[in-house]
């Protein structure tokens, strides 16, 4: 157990390199498409946030099946670590980019080198089968996330432009003033940098068939953990894991070595209960699923993709689109001034007014939203799930979404002194649906799918047809908003995203109840003669147990 969440902490620390470089771009977009020069319209500049933002994900979405089979092939490690570096390069060319097009590429490369959306699905899928630790363990990932959300918009609200921010330290003329988002990128690659050193040194392959193969790496980084005194422990249950996994490679006698004979049968051990109980613990459950994993895989995409699992796919990139529309069209509506010209309202739907916020004033509220994002999912989500279920959650949640997306643009009509109140309800509103949805719907597919061994195959599709809707959904609702804003409907955008929740819960309301794949593997997979004579419900009951009590 210490094991497993050792390596959900080197997972954890890899990934939150991610969401500082995804999120810190948005409290300053709207400013750097102004500065781009590329409109003189107002009302377009949230079109070309959105195709920045879209360019990684149509980038993610074209390689995303391509790393989940990679992942399949040569393990999870390298996959995440060559993502982690592809993140680096695309902060790196973002920064430095002088017109759209730069940007543009910039994003695309780190979309292209990037797949560990679905990687890090399946890792924590490999390392957690028991379905009573899967809330605590499926919110991990958000937690992450929410501690890069609050990092990322708070030093690209801080850090953007400044030579006008902080003209005494950074002087005009300089390469700041050149570059004016260099800085907050320049952060990012560091993290990501600080991310990848740790993803060599100290994080294990879980992939069922690579984690016995050596790593230099791990090596390194075991000598460097054991001349710490607080981590040699730590060392040194790592080396005996590794010195393990070598010996149950390794066959228990030569083929040409003959067991010695038995003279009688009474003290032989089929004939001993003790001896016979004691085999039963020491059949390898990873060694059975991984035979009956390559079964499945070795039968076809047919029986990988069955309807639920499909149904899971379809259901996670509609919550994406409809999210990520949400995640990039709000700082673009607090940025967006009110009109010069009042224009006529006519209620219910026909208004326009803006917040006028700045980048320093948007990357605090950003950043308060993921401290609270933090928050549940520390304390409030896993309980819920672990209580509810994750279907009965699902279904609640696509139910309910598309009213967030009814309500949001009136915000803008609020008297001032109560707008930021409007805005804190509304961010703790999409915080609490987004932070129970996609822990939700991960456990749903990983219950889902028939076999561990094609996670890395099924999470690759899943994050493909996520990055393709994230990739849509701001370029779309880029343009929405921009209609609206000039035909007097600023709600648009928002109504459109709405209609596509009802969508998103048309299907998931068709999502059964999966039986998971560690309690068909448990129920299924035969065990030896010792437990031929018991029933079978208690033979399933036992085997859940020793799975559980391994987990």
């Amino acid at each position: 157990m210490w094991t497993r969440k050792l390596i959900c902490c080197q997972i954890a620390i890899c990934r939150i390199c991610e969401p500082i470089a995804f999120m810190g771009i948005f409290p300053y977009i709207y400013f750097m498409i102004e500065d781009f020069h590329i409109t003189e319209d107002k009302s377009k500049i949230s079109f070309y946030a959105g195709m920045v933002t879209s360019a990684f994900t149509f980038a993610e979405f074209s390689t995303g099946l391509l790393w989940g089979r990679l992942s399949d092939k040569v393990g999870r490690k390298p996959v995440l670590l060559t993502g982690l570096i592809g993140t680096a390069i695309s902060v790196l060319i973002f920064g430095f980019a002088p017109n759209l097009t730069v940007a543009l590429i910039a994003r695309a490369v780190g979309g292209l080198l990037n797949g560990n959306m679905g990687v890090l699905q399946t890792t924590v899928a490999e390392l957690v089968t028991a379905k009573e630790h899967q809330p605590r363990a499926y919110t991990i990932m958000p937690v992450v996330w929410c501690l890069g959300s609050i990092i990322g918009p708070m030093i690209g609200g801080a850090l953007a432009r400044p030579c006008i921010s902080y003209p005494s330290i950074f002087a005009p003329g300089t390469i700041w003033d050149r570059y004016p988002y260099l800085l907050p990128n320049l952060f990012s690659a560091f993290i990501v940098l600080i991310g990848v050193i740790n993803g060599i040194l100290f994080l294990e392959e879980t992939h069922a068939e690579k984690k016995t193969k050596p790593d230099r790496g791990l090596e390194v980084g075991n000598w460097i953990l054991s001349g710490v005194p607080i981590f040699r422990k730590c060392a040194e249950s790592r080396d005996e894991k590794t010195k393990l996994a070598e010996m149950e490679s390794q066959p228990l006698i030569d083929h040409d070595e003959q067991l010695p004979g038995y003279r009688t049968n009474e003290n032989s051990p089929e004939s001993s209960p003790r001896l016979r109980s004691a085999s039963v613990a020491s059949v390898s459950w990873d060694s059975l699923d991984l035979e009956n994993g390559r079964e499945i895989t070795n039968l076809g995409i047919s029986r990988i993709f069955t309807r639920p699992v499909v149904l899971n796919i379809i259901s996670f990139g509609i919550l994406a689109f409809h999210t990520m529309t949400f995640d990039q069209l709000f700082p673009v509506f607090l940025s967006t001034a009110p009109p010069d010209e009042p224009k006529p309202i006519s209620l219910p739907f026909k208004f326009v007014d803006g917040f006028g916020l700045d980048s320093k004033t948007i990357g605090i509220i950003l950043s308060a939203q993921g401290a609270y994002q933090l928050l549940i999912n520390m304390f409030l989500i896993p309980p819920i799930l672990k209580r509810f279920g994750a279907r009965r959650i699902f279904r609640f949640l696509v139910v309910a979404y598309f009213s967030l997306y009814l309500i949001t643009p009136y915000l803008v009509l609020l008297p001032e002194k109560h707008r930021m109140m409007g805005v804190g309800m509304v961010l703790v509103w999409k915080c609490t649906f987004a932070s129970m949805a996609y822990p939700s719907n991960a456990i749903l597919t990983a219950d889902s799918a028939p076999s561990h061994l094609a996670l890395g195959t099924i999470n690759g599709v899943a994050a493909s047809t996520a990055s393709l809707c994230r990739a849509f959904g701001p370029t779309i609702s880029g343009i929405l908003y921009a209609i609206g804003q000039k035909s007097g409907y600023s709600g648009l955008a928002w109504w459109c995203s709405a209609f596509v929740a009802i969508g998103g819960a048309v299907v998931g309301l068709q999502i059964q109840e999966p039986l998971s794949h560690t309690d068909s593997a448990v129920a299924t997979v035969p065990s030896n003669d010792a437990e031929a004579g018991q029933p079978e419900s208690t033979q399933v009951t036992g085997r859940a147990a020793m799975v559980a009590s391994e987990a």
